[in-house]
């Protein structure tokens, strides 16, 4: 009698509607507790490896960003180091411009011959505003072409909601950052610049006599945090982007307008020990490794292998891990010449029905055209192929 399966599947909605009202939740839903409320006008974290956000609010909301902006000044100066455009040993002029920026400072001298390296750590370190407006004069001659050079790799990273007006961070309408978009750049400043981001777990730098402090306290507070970068004007309020790495996984919390400078790194540590308790980061491919092998037409090669081109982890809450899927879909037609790296399909993770990420594959090497003769064959051949597929 199908009767019973019928009455089942009707009744089965008003059952879990039923259960929900009276408390009832789900496992998957019990797992992770919601968050507590922060002091802060704004947040978000992330996993450094996936991408993945674990927790946030208003993390699209334009703010300003104070001396977070040096991560961005940062990245265009390492950019410049890894091209050989400038080098660490340089010395710089200090110029009047630079010696008169008000605010944080390295407290360097007018007219005098100071390091790059030095300068780079009176900037993350000491947050001087003056060392900042002497690397960017050094790199592109101006402060203000310099600014142009971070707008354009603002763009490049994809950060939406951000735009500068100066180098070191100085309050401006028009200068401005979101909570996703700094730990987007966080992350990529630590997975482009591995050898230049130790700096950021620096505690303390001396130059001129002078020893200034990190500004970031978690530093002395949490042997896992190993950056990144504090920021305060009085209205931006008190900020912080900070990075902790427990066993595999490393995480990037971002809190912005903070009333209280205790707040600020209160909030920061209650979002990483959040984001540790919780979930775990699974790696789930290797960069430059098969995933998938497809069928190439016309080329030197048949078969063309397709692999993600940086490693591909996933995060999920803490005991879930079986129920991450993946789904890959591939370009119908592939035809030779083809180069590596070149997107030809993606890579879909999924936990439980969920979409976690979707990520392109490329290919894993270059397959140029073959002879004529070969070419010939395989057009043959791929029109019945597209006659019977």
């Amino acid at each position: 009698m199908p009767y019973p399966n019928v009455v089942r599947t009707l009744l089965l909605p008003f059952l879990v509607f039923a259960l929900l009202t009276l408390g009832w939740t789900p496992a998957w839903a019990e797992s992770i507790p919601p968050l507590s409320p922060l002091p802060v006008r704004g947040y978000i974290l992330m996993d450094y490896q996936s991408g993945n956000v674990l927790a946030q609010d208003k993390s699209d909301e334009r703010m300003e960003p104070a001396s977070i902006t040096k991560l961005m000044t940062a990245y265009v100066i390492y950019k410049a180091l890894k091209s050989g455009k400038i080098h660490l040993n340089d010395q710089i002029t200090i110029s009047e411009k630079a010696w008169r920026t008000s605010g944080s400072k390295m407290f360097v001298k007018l007219g005098a011959q100071v390091s790059v390296d030095d300068l780079l750590r009176g900037m993350v370190v000491q947050s001087g505003n003056d060392a900042t407006v002497a690397l960017a004069e050094h790199v592109a001659g101006s402060e203000e072409t310099f600014v142009k050079l971070m707008n354009q790799e603002a763009e490049r990273l994809g950060l939406k909601n951000s735009h500068f007006t100066n180098a070191p961070g100085m309050p401006d309408p028009n200068h401005y950052m979101s909570a996703r978009d700094i730990a987007t750049l966080a992350r990529a400043l630590i997975r482009d610049f591995p050898d230049q981001y130790p700096r950021y777990a620096e505690r303390s730098f001396k130059y001129n006599n002078i020893e200034q402090q990190n500004r970031n306290r978690l530093l002395l507070t949490d042997p896992s945090v190993d950056g990144v970068k504090t920021g305060h004007t009085e209205t931006a309020g008190y900020c912080l982007v900070s990075s902790a790495k427990r066993n595999d996984t490393r995480l990037i919390g971002v809190v912005l307008g903070a009333q209280k400078e205790k707040d600020r790194f209160q909030a920061s540590k209650t979002l990483l020990d959040y984001g540790f308790s919780f979930f775990e980061s699974r790696k789930l491919h290797d960069a430059n490794a098969p995933v998938v092998t497809t069928r190439i037409w016309k080329g030197q090669d048949n078969q063309l292998p397709l692999g993600v081109a940086h490693p591909l982890y996933v995060t999920v809450p803490k005991g879930q891990a079986a129920q991450v899927s993946t789904t890959t879909t591939v370009q119908p037609t592939i035809i030779a010449p083809i180069q590596k790296d070149q997107p030809l399909g993606e890579i879909m993770v999924k936990l439980g029905d969920q979409e976690v990420s979707k990520t392109p594959l490329v290919a894993l090497k270059d397959v140029p055209e073959s002879g004529w003769f070969g070419r010939m064959i395989d057009a043959i051949l791929l029109f019945f192929h597209s006659l019977f597929s």
